[in-house]
């Protein structure tokens, strides 16, 4: 027996909304008052009340979820899973691979849970690879896929996993990462002063901060008396919708960086210009503390950043990069300083030191680079003589 809680317009109670399943497989939906008042946010004794009552249940044989259909039960498991995830994350689980992929693909087929064997699994896998989609693409939504079955094993509705019984499509790696050496690095901060993204390419190079972090960054988050700048906000995109969390990509992630002279001269001048726009709009300025913004206080939308940089690099007659590769910039510049590969992963705040170990193998490949050119006049001038 599964359920969950919820609230019914025009009632002062939450109610425990118990999934029971008839013969056919369709859902029925049975409501029971917990007698716990929304008021005063009580959702956890009612999530407490639910359990009770779904044992009750389970005691009286009611329990048919053996034969829920599979879109329904991800329907259900979805219900549960916004309770505990970001809404970010809950919304690219949804948008970005169940809506799109997931459910096109088993609700035609009518499945009971139970239906669903690795070699379904294997079949709906070597459908979405043979129509163009990629690997990586793949495991995302088999992630997706196997979240959702462990739910169900939990729930004695299966008796294993029939995603962790096939072979999962091999990860790609991207390797059109590309990064700017120190030269480029002047030449770009040069060609950004009085530019949208100035403040934007100047903190992204200076910390290797990901868009999202950089865009998150909130002036209460800089502390010019300990000369101090933290990474504790992020904004991120999601299918269309942009999202403003006060909570980075992971633990890992946040942290707190000594503010050098030269930046916190720039954000100085930049808090004072923000003053200026201010004063200028006092009725439509958008004031959110935002340090990223345009002069109308608006943050700087994700896709700006990801455009508006093209344009730039074009502009300036420039090597074409992604905005992201800045990122890869910084770890550049900092190997090129003599820092290692440790000191490179606490600066960039990987979780995983084998990421920067990828990282630090395709910028070892300028340093091959360097030594096939030497090697190459050298070996050049022995053939000549």
């Amino acid at each position: 027996m599964t359920g969950s809680i919820l609230t019914k317009k025009g009632r002062k109670n939450y109610y425990a909304v118990l999934n029971v399943y008839g013969e056919d497989g369709k859902r029925k939906r049975k409501w029971i008052d917990t007698g716990i008042l929304v008021e005063g946010h009580n959702k956890r004794k009612a999530q407490a009340r639910l359990v009770e009552i779904l044992a009750e249940y389970g005691k009286n044989d009611v329990d048919l979820t053996k034969d829920m259909l599979f879109v329904d039960f991800i329907a259900q498991w979805l219900e549960t899973l916004k309770l505990s995830v970001a809404t970010t994350t809950y919304d690219s689980y949804v948008k970005n691979n169940i809506k799109p992929h997931i459910l096109p693909y088993f609700e035609p087929k009518k499945l009971k849970v139970a239906d669903v064997t690795p070699a379904i699994v294997q079949k709906f896998i070597n459908e979405k690879l043979n129509s163009g989609l990629s690997p990586n693409s793949v495991r995302k939504l088999l992630f997706n896929l196997s979240k959702c079955f462990d739910s169900a094993v939990i729930e004695n509705m299966i008796a294993y996993n029939p995603v962790k019984r096939i072979k999962m499509p091999t990860p790609v790696k991207y390797t059109g990462a590309k990064h700017y050496n120190e030269k480029q690095i002047e030449q770009l901060l040069e060609a950004s002063k009085g530019d949208p993204l100035e403040m934007v390419i100047l903190l992204t190079l200076f910390y290797g901060l990901r868009r999202s972090e950089v865009l998150g960054l909130k002036w209460d988050a800089v502390d010019f008396e300990e000369k101090t700048i933290s990474i504790r906000h992020t904004v991120v995109m999601v299918g269309n919708k942009m999202h403003k969390k006060d909570r980075t990509k992971n633990d890992s992630s946040n942290a707190t960086f000594p503010m050098s002279n030269k930046i916190a001269l720039q954000l100085l001048k930049w808090k004072e210009k923000q003053r200026e726009y201010k004063a200028l709009q006092p009725n439509s300025y958008i004031d959110e503390g935002y340090i990223c913004t345009k002069p109308t206080g608006e943050l700087i939308h994700p896709n700006y950043i990801t455009q508006h940089f093209g344009v730039l690099l074009k502009r300036n007659n420039m090597p074409r990069i992604r905005f992201h590769d800045l990122r890869h910039s910084s770890a550049s510049f900092l190997k090129s300083l003599g820092f290692d590969l440790k000191d490179i992963q606490v600066w960039l705040r990987h979780k995983d030191i084998q990421t920067t170990m990828n990282l630090y193998t395709h910028l070892d490949m300028e340093a091959k680079a360097n030594i096939a050119n030497t090697l190459n006049a050298k070996f050049q001038s022995l053939n000549a003589n």
